[in-house]
């Protein structure tokens, strides 16, 4: 695989070109960006998939639903419908995709809300007089016609997009120096024990005149369903399946392997929609363990399965990344 990739550098080139161009395209007013008198949180990453994009939704989620009606504006990856779709009680995952799905069963008090185009999404919303007090457009770092107020930039520990490639080669699919339009950078999925001089090391790296967070997964001690919950540990002695659709599993193997818990790994592709036959082999599996991601999608078909919550945690400086959300939502005031 690392061969082949190294073997694409030429379309790594002219991506990376294309990429460049239309962001100077956007830099200069030639393609439009519209702004808007109201707050909008962009939350994204200059690579593709497993930044922690979802967890760290779901916490701004909590911190400003105490203040401010609060809501989602994402494009509903691999979602079974088109257009623009506002979750209700009656939404499945198929139309609004597993991540809105699973954001709107946690926070059903919020506004969620699925279109591949923001503006007209931003739009709608307005029309059916649903449009939140700030809005937080999820995995949209990339989508320049909505120019938002404040960007949170994602990088992983272990993959800082500073080391990276751009795609195929590597996993970027946006250039480096656009990290110069975020209000902050957020490395995620930190180890717990970072110590400060190993931040000052990736702060340095990055060079970035930005605020630098730091985070990690934060995995729960129980696994749950919409029926009961169970102590994790009560699994180490106990035949379980491992099932994930997610960009990187290694978090959550490593993590449960960690627990001294032994099981068998069935690995799809990220966001993926289960075939029936794939359905059929996952019932015949006497218990399944999987992530919330995938349990929104797989709940109805199949019994025995539950999904370990995850949260975001921050390791330090959590108070003055509140504060930088609190002072920009202000300034629309």
């Amino acid at each position: 695989m690392k061969v082949l990739r190294f073997l694409l550098f030429p379309i790594t080139v002219l991506y990376g070109m294309v990429v460049w161009c239309r962001n100077l395209l956007f830099d200069y007013g030639v393609l439009k960006s519209k702004s808007y008198d109201f707050p909008i949180i962009v939350i994204g990453n200059l690579s593709v998939g497993g930044t922690g994009k979802t967890p760290m939704t779901a916490y701004v989620l909590d911190v400003l639903g105490v203040t401010y009606k609060t809501g989602v504006l994402s494009r509903g990856y691999k979602r079974k419908s088109e257009g623009f779709v506002l979750a209700d009680n009656a939404v499945t995952a198929d139309e609004i995709g597993d991540e809105p799905y699973q954001l709107y069963s946690d926070f059903p008090e919020a506004i969620v809300a699925v279109d591949a185009d923001r503006q007209h999404g931003i739009a709608t919303l307005k029309e059916k007089n649903t449009l939140p007090e700030v809005l937080i457009l999820d995995d949209a770092y990339q989508h320049r016609k909505v120019k938002a107020g404040f960007y949170a930039l994602l990088t992983t520990y272990d993959r800082l997009y500073i080391n990276d490639f751009m795609l195929p080669t590597g996993n970027l699919r946006d250039t480096k120096n656009q990290a110069k339009r975020a209000s902050c950078i957020i490395v995620t999925k930190c180890p717990h024990y970072i110590t400060e001089e190993e931040k000052a090391k990736v702060k340095q790296k990055l060079g970035a005149n930005q605020p630098v967070y730091f985070t990690t997964i934060s995995y729960s001690d129980t696994v749950v369903n919409e029926h009961s919950e169970i102590p994790l540990k009560n699994f180490k002695d106990k035949a379980f399946t491992l099932v994930t659709g997610i960009a990187k599993p290694a978090y959550l193997v490593n993590h449960l392997k960690s627990e001294g818990l032994q099981f068998n790994h069935l690995d799809f592709p990220d966001h993926h929609n289960f075939t029936d036959k794939e359905i059929a082999l996952l019932a015949e599996q006497e218990c399944i363990i999987t992530t919330q991601k995938d349990y929104v999608r797989i709940k109805d078909k199949i019994s025995k399965v539950y999904y370990l919550p995850i949260k975001t945690k921050f390791l330090g400086a959590e108070e003055a990344f509140v504060n930088q959300l609190h002072e920009f939502i202000s300034s629309y005031k």
